[in-house]
């Protein structure tokens, strides 16, 4: 009787051992796909809800995510089509916030400025008295975004979110958005050819820049002039009052094609800037 027993109780202790197994095995497997933990997520949402950014490209608005590869990349004809249809959400150098971050799948969703439905808020218009009023690029002044769109990084080789920092987020981020708060001239900066550059750190007008580059080095003129001459238009930016030196930067299709340095007398004559002696 005490064998027979024994024997109807063995496939229970085995049945029962099984189950274990096959539970903890399906448990592992469960958190082998969730790639990383409510916990991480909470981290994530914590790092990088309510944070500000400058944009480093024109983001478009829309209700849809606007993908954005681990690598910085993102498809420019879908960007072209939201902004076709819905316009921008930012401009080079305004300022963003991330409002509301989410996770779905291998995307993590990040709501710009409350979505689409969003935007920049009367506070942002206010101006404080005694600061420089206008918010223009030359200024190196950020302005605060006119709308809101919804952007995700997109994981799509990977077979599940993977384990990241907000920190490391951000920098997967840097190519759109910059989190350093850096001000718009130093990001249009960055855009800018190295010859060009230089000679706006400089505060130089050379050949061949355009009239953001020259408004950056040298600000807005105190006139301008425009000619017509063999069915070609030009325009003439000029600098300075007299008595003292005159600065004449010729534009032809948006480029400089010459700058000119005279010296005002007070009667408003020009003449020729002597050349500085050799040594």
């Amino acid at each position: 009787m005490k064998i027979e027993a024994i024997k109807r109780g063995a496939p229970r202790f085995y049945d029962k051992s099984l189950v274990r197994v096959v539970v903890c095995a399906a448990i592992s497997v469960s958190l082998l796909q969730a790639g990383i933990s409510a916990r991480e997520r909470q981290e994530l949402v914590r790092g990088l809800n309510a944070e500000y950014g400058t944009a480093k490209v024109i983001i478009p608005r829309s209700k849809k995510p606007l993908d954005i590869l681990p690598d910085g990349t993102f498809d420019p004809e879908a960007w072209g089509d939201a902004m076709m249809e819905s316009g921008p959400a930012a401009r080079l150098g305004d300022i963003v916030q991330i409002t509301k971050v989410e996770f779905k799948g291998k995307r993590i969703l990040l709501q710009i400025n409350n979505g689409i439905s969003g935007g920049r808020k009367w506070w942002h218009r206010v101006q404080v008295s005694g600061t420089s009023s206008g918010t223009t690029l030359g200024q190196g002044q950020n302005t605060h975004a006119p709308g809101g769109t919804l952007l995700a990084l997109y994981f799509k080789d990977e077979k599940e979110l993977p384990q990241k920092t907000a920190v490391e987020l951000k920098e997967l981020l840097d190519p759109v958005l910059d989190f350093n708060q850096r001000s718009a001239t130093e990001i249009y900066l960055d855009t800018v050819e190295p010859v060009y550059k230089e000679a706006i750190e400089q505060k130089e007008v050379i050949e061949g820049m355009d009239r953001e580059m020259t408004r950056l080095s040298m600000g807005m003129p105190t006139r301008r002039v425009r000619d017509f001459e063999d069915g070609n238009e030009t325009e003439d930016w000029i600098y300075g009052k007299p008595p003292g030196e005159i600065v004449f930067v010729t534009f032809e299709n948006g480029k400089v094609i010459n700058v000119k340095y005279e010296h005002a007398n007070l009667g408003g004559q020009t003449r020729e800037r002597e050349p500085i002696p050799e040594n």
